[in-house]
């Protein structure tokens, strides 16, 4: 389908440069995979936040204090 957007001029020119590089007449091929790229990157983050909420109160009030605990402790380790 066909469309209009908005971008940058420098965004065009270097999404024109990486066609050129590949052979190809436009960027629209590269418009495609970056969308496909992105909308698979939020799916995987919405199925993360589906999965964090279910586990919501899987642990006992002294199983979460244990965590939070070590947790503190890795990261002091960090600095």
């Amino acid at each position: 389908m066909r469309t209009t957007i908005e971008i940058r001029d420098e965004y065009r020119a270097r999404l024109l440069e990486i066609a050129a590089r590949r052979g190809e007449k436009g960027f629209s091929r590269i418009v495609e995979q970056a969308l496909e790229a992105y909308l698979r990157s939020e799916e995987a983050r919405e199925e993360a936040r589906r999965l964090a909420l279910a586990a919501r109160g899987s642990l006992t009030a002294k199983e979460a204090a244990g965590l939070e605990a070590r947790s503190r402790e890795v990261r002091e380790s960090w600095r």
